[in-house]
């Protein structure tokens, strides 16, 4: 993922509302949310390059997701795949803590993350760069490609969108949320962040959801996990089509969480 919207243990029917985006270069494989051969409980889309997948849950709510932290001029290009460690923590049992604990040992093996890993007794947060396992208070939270709740301008508007929206609806529409996943609005070039990459990619990664001829939003995912246990999750795909983004296909699952 490259842009985390979520609202955690705030809403009066929801523990978790979670919306994102995945970015990537239109040329990676990919295939979309299913439950996985050899992990029936594990629901998730697969980076077919790497093996691993960018945000997934399972039947027994384990739940995971993962950004890349931007920094170009400190990437090693052939770090292992930060997607393993979402199914990692997917196809195992350790508590949120102790796997970031575990990873807190050879993040440095990887390029720059920020992952979110979770129960239903709590959310953390881990980035190989600050080093510091955070468990996540109850509230509404942003992550893009720099740390949890930076003041960057999709991840302060993107936030509020879903408080607002939220705040306003017992049963969030999941097209609203989508809806605010999909905006294309470019901050003026003053408020954007120096993350090392020249200006006019600044400005292409600056919106909710990015189009470029080379890289954007590939995919959208909505979960909604209310407070009896059940789980809905919609994936809305997109392609890249004579310069347009165009609405590729929509998968929804529902499923109510089992005991571990």
């Amino acid at each position: 993922m490259c842009l985390i919207l979520f609202s955690y243990d705030k809403h009066p029917r929801y523990k978790l509302i979670f919306a994102a985006n995945r970015d990537e270069f239109y040329d990676r494989p990919t295939r979309p949310a299913q439950f996985w051969n050899g992990s029936p409980d594990l629901l998730a889309g697969k980076d077919l390059k790497g093996g691993g997948t960018w945000m997934g849950i399972t039947r027994t709510g384990r739940i995971a997701a993962i950004t890349n932290f931007r920094e170009p001029e400190n990437t090693t290009e052939n770090a292992p795949s930060r997607g393993f460690l979402v199914r990692d923590f997917l196809e195992t049992d350790y508590s949120p803590e102790d796997y970031l604990n575990k990873i807190n040992k050879i993040g440095g093996l990887y390029n720059g993350f920020n992952l979110i890993v979770g129960t239903p007794d709590g959310l953390f947060y881990y980035s190989n760069r600050q080093n510091n396992i955070l468990k996540i208070p109850p509230g509404n939270h942003g992550l893009s490609n720099h740390l949890i709740n930076t003041d960057w301008p999709k991840v302060k508007k993107g936030t509020q969108r879903l408080a607002q929206t939220i705040s306003k609806d017992y049963l969030p529409d999941t097209e609203t949320l989508f809806s605010i996943l999909q905006d294309q609005y470019q901050p003026p070039d003053h408020l954007l962040p120096n993350t090392g990459v020249a200006i006019e990619w600044e400005r292409i990664l600056s919106p909710l959801f990015i189009t470029s001829s080379t890289y954007g939003t590939r995919s959208s995912t909505i979960l909604l996990w209310d407070r009896n246990g059940n789980i809905e999750f919609t994936e809305r795909t997109f392609i890249p089509r004579q310069g347009n983004i165009v609405k590729n296909e929509t998968r929804k699952f529902r499923f109510h969480e089992l005991p571990r």
